[in-house]
Parts: structure tokens; C-alpha cells; sequence
């Protein structure tokens, strides 16, 4: 075991679980055990919110210019250790090297961010009638609770801790089993620039401790980030226990390619989309709908995918379950009618036998009903499904459940704007293969893809954060009444 067993943080220190039910934590890269992480349950959580309780009164009493000095000097601490935190998530997570790098990158611009928060919440001060004024301020919500997802250990907990922390809440952080390593040290990172104790905590633990978190009567808020299956029952539990959540699902986002679109850029784009982080990422390219006449396009594709080597300039899946649904849903498609372009199963990569690798892989003439146009795979597959108008392209993209993101590629820019005003999805881009949003601007998407109202991202997070007082002032007994004094 490369690292002692995980520890839970609570109070500004690592502690062990009151437990002896652990799981190990087993590196995709090759299979090998990096540590344990215990199974926690409502006795630890309880700690961390009463940690929490006791640091909340000081820091939300502490001006906000002061309270993002720490998140300047996190700043600094992330760019300092770079390279050790991307080496972390490539074995804990399986990304490659240069994808693990970005995710550091992404990080440091969120708390970027997060430092322009004191601009951002100055609230309003008016005059409303002679010698009384209205006054409206941002007010921390208490303590609040993150749950985040295997695919980006670093870089989902900085979706959540430096806007809720700037923002005066203290925060229960809640990582995947699967990869514990990361938060760990983002917490120690946080110390050094000068976090509080109690203002961080991180509890591990699995479906139990989500559902601690949901029950907690001292928890006010909940964003959760995973699979839409997970995110309708948090959403549910959380509210049904009068919570603010907001709870980010899956997705199945569809690319329209059209015939006017141009070749190579369209096939880098839509093979990076549907293959970087190995496909574990919400906002890959999964589905295709060609209209018209684009063989040639396809045709580039399948030259982009078969450069795009497993263990090489692709990453590892994280689980040996994972790879085996991965290469079922290509099975599936294979024994339905569809053809395999690309195919990626079986893939074995030398030296590292042990680890859980599924190639790129390209389907053709997927029917809209199959199951690999319609679920989410979470895996280096692309489906394409053929149409002859754009409108039965969005009517495609319209019929399934999900609504994170859609791009069209095209150089025509009636259609593109066509697209953009009738794809069911929150995020939309025209010749992007994954259109995410950068700061100031939120992520999120529509249906089933997303529960809740308002952001845990970006400027529209500030909502979600905090809640809004509003003081109405009068110091002038000599001014004359009326309806409005």
C-alpha cells in the first residue's frame, strides 16, 4: 500500500474514523493498492458539523476582502505544487499526465474566481422615500455540504469550497471513495494558507454517509455532483428535509454534424470530446447525429480515433465494473445492427495488465433506440445515428432525458443559431466538442441532467451561497409620513 490509510478531517485534523469497515483504493493506472478509506458513519459527520458550527460564527463574522486572502495564497500553493497534485490524480484517477495537469489548471482559475467574489456581493443601498434607505447584503448560509464525484478529484471540491468558503459558510466535504487522496491534500493546502479549523471538513464514506448528510438537521445547503440516478435520491432527501440542494446528474450529449462543417477540425473535436479523461466526464461528446451526406467526415474520425492509444494519450477507467459495462454497452450495440468503426475492448496494455483500460471507440448506424444512444456509457464510445434534416437531428436530441450540453458543427450561421435556440440542454456550442462554460459563467444543465434551482458555479453561484437580508433605515423623526415611511 503506497499510502497510509485515509483519515477523516474534521476540526483542521486528520482523524480516524470511528470504524473498522474500510475499502481499499485501488489505482486504474495498474490495479495496484494505494490505500483505505473508511466508511463513516452518522457519529464522524456529526463531529464535522459541530466542528463546523463552532468556526462558523468567527468567520462569517470576518469581512470578506479578509476571508479571500486565503484563497489568494491557496492560489499561489496550487500553482507551487502543480505537478505533485496532477501526479496524484493520475494514480488515483487514471487520467494521463497532461489531463491531470489541466485539472490543476481549471482548479486555480475557480479560485481565481473566488478571489473576485468582494466585487461581486456589495448588495444595494437606495434612498426610498425622504430620509429612509433600503439596504439588501449577502449572508452566509452556516454550515453547508459538498458531495462530489470520482471523475475530477480536484477539480469538482474546488467547484464548491472556495465560493461557499468566500462566501462566510463552513463546508462538509463529502469525496468518492474512490478517490479520497486528492481533497486530502487540497485540506492541507487550505491550513497553509491560512483556513481556519472547523472551516474545511472532510468525511469519508459511502451511500450511508450521503444519506447522514441529507438527514443532518445542522446541514443547510447540498450540491451534489454524479450519476442522475444518485442525484434524484439526494435531491429528494435533502429537500424532504427542507435543505437548499443542488444536485448535478448525467448526461447524454449529442453533437450535430452537418455536411458544410469542416473535416478535420469537426473530427478532432468530436474525438477529443468523446475520449479525453477516457470518456469519464459529463460533458463528452457520447452521441452523434450526422445529417445528411458527412461520410467523409466519419471517415476523418475514425483517422483522428485510431490515434488515440489507451495508456498512451488516454487514460485508464476507473474500475474494473466500469471497463466490463463499458465494452457490454459496445456488445450490446455490436449484436443490435450496429457497426463497429473502432473498437476498443479487449484492450490490454503491456506492463500494466492489471489496470482497467477500454480503448476509443467509434459506432455507426446506431438507431435512436438502442441502448448506447440513449444511456450514459461514461466511457471512450461515441455513437453516430444518421438523419436527413436538422430538424430530425434536434428532434433526436430533443426525445432523450438528459440536457447538459449539445454542439452543432457547422459554418452556416442560420443553422447554427437554429441549434442554439431549440437544443434541449443548458450548455450549447457551435464547433466546440465540450462546451463548458468558463468563469464567471456557470455550469449546469437542464432536465434530467440537473435538480435544483441556481448554480454552485461561476457569478449565479452567489445565489445558491448565501441568502439575502434586507434593512430598511429610518433616522429622521422630523421627516413627514406617508404610505411609503
Amino acid at each position: 500500500m503506497k499510502y497510509a490509510p485515509v483519515q477523516n478531517y474534521i476540526n483542521g485534523q486528520f482523524t480516524d474514523a470511528q470504524t473498522t469497515d474500510h475499502i481499499d483504493v485501488v489505482s486504474p493506472v495498474d490495479g495496484s493498492l494505494l490505500s483505505t478509506v473508511p466508511l463513516s458513519g452518522a457519529a464522524e459527520l456529526n463531529n464535522a458539523v459541530i466542528a463546523a458550527k463552532k468556526a462558523f460564527k468567527s468567520w462569517a463574522a470576518t469581512p470578506i476582502k479578509e476571508r479571500v486572502q486565503v484563497f489568494f495564497r491557496y492560489k499561489t500553493l496550487l500553482h507551487q505544487n502543480l505537478e505533485e497534485l496532477s501526479r496524484l490524480i493520475v494514480e488515483e484517477n487514471g487520467k494521463t499526465y497532461p489531463e491531470a495537469v489541466a485539472e490543476i489548471e481549471k482548479a486555480i482559475e475557480l479560485t481565481e474566481f473566488a478571489c473576485s467574489l468582494p466585487q461581486l456581493v456589495t448588495g444595494e443601498l437606495l434612498e426610498v422615500s425622504k430620509g429612509i434607505e433600503c439596504r439588501t447584503e449577502y449572508v452566509p448560509l452556516g454550515v453547508v455540504a459538498s458531495i462530489v464525484p470520482f471523475n475530477f478529484p480536484s477539480m469538482v471540491p474546488n467547484w464548491t469550497i472556495p465560493n461557499a468558503i468566500a462566501l462566510g459558510n463552513c463546508i462538509i466535504m463529502k469525496p468518492s471513495e474512490k478517490v479520497p487522496l486528492s481533497v486530502g491534500r487540497l485540506a492541507e493546502l487550505l491550513k497553509q494558507a491560512g483556513l481556519p479549523d472547523g472551516v474545511l471538513n472532510i468525511v469519508h464514506g459511502d451511500s450511508k454517509i450521503v444519506e447522514a448528510i441529507c438527514d443532518h438537521p445542522g446541514i443547510e445547503a447540498v450540491s451534489f455532483v454524479g450519476s442522475t440516478k444518485v442525484a434524484k435520491l439526494v435531491y429528494r432527501r435533502a429537500t424532504y428535509n427542507y435543505k437548499r440542494c443542488v444536485a448535478l446528474g448525467g448526461a447524454k450529449n449529442h453533437l450535430l454534424v452537418l455536411p458544410d462543417a469542416i473535416p478535420g477540425m469537426t473530427a478532432q473535436n468530436i474525438v477529443a470530446s468523446m475520449s479525453g479523461c477516457g470518456g469519464q466526464r459529463c460533458m463528452a461528446a457520447s452521441a452523434m447525429v450526422a445529417v445528411g451526406q458527412v461520410n467523409h467526415i466519419v471517415d476523418q474520425i475514425v483517422v483522428e480515433a485510431k490515434k488515440i492509444v489507451a495508456g498512451d494519450n488516454m487514460g485508464a477507467v476507473i474500475s474494473k465494473q466500469s471497463k466490463e459495462n463499458i465494452e457490454r454497452y459496445i456488445t450490446n450495440a455490436e449484436k443490435q445492427g450496429a457497426k463497429i468503426l473502432v473498437d476498443g475492448r479487449n484492450t490490454v496494455i503491456k506492463g500494466k495488465e492489471n489496470g482497467f483500460y477500454v480503448g476509443p471507440t467509434v459506432i455507426d448506424y446506431v438507431t435512436p433506440d438502442m441502448d448506447v444512444a440513449r444511456e450514459e456509457i461514461f466511457g471512450p464510445v461515441i455513437s453516430i445515428m444518421r438523419t436527413n434534416t436538422l430538424d430530425e437531428a434536434l428532434a433526436i436530441e430533443n426525445d432523450n432525458p438528459y440536457g447538459n450540453a449539445a454542439s452543432v458543427f457547422t459554418q452556416n450561421g442560420g443553422a447554427a443559431r437554429h441549434v442554439m435556440n431549440n437544443a434541449s440542454a443548458g450548455m450549447v456550442g457551435v464547433n466546440v466538442g465540450v462546451p463548458v462554460p468558463r468563469e464567471p459563467f456557470s455550469f449546469g444543465g437542464w432536465n434530467e441532467s440537473k435538480f435544483g434551482v441556481g448554480d454552485i458555479t461561476g457569478k449565479s453561484s452567489i445565489e445558491f451561497w448565501t441568502k439575502l437580508k434586507k434593512t430598511t433605515v429610518k433616522w429622521n423623526p422630523e421627516a413627514g409620513v406617508n404610505w411609503m415611511s
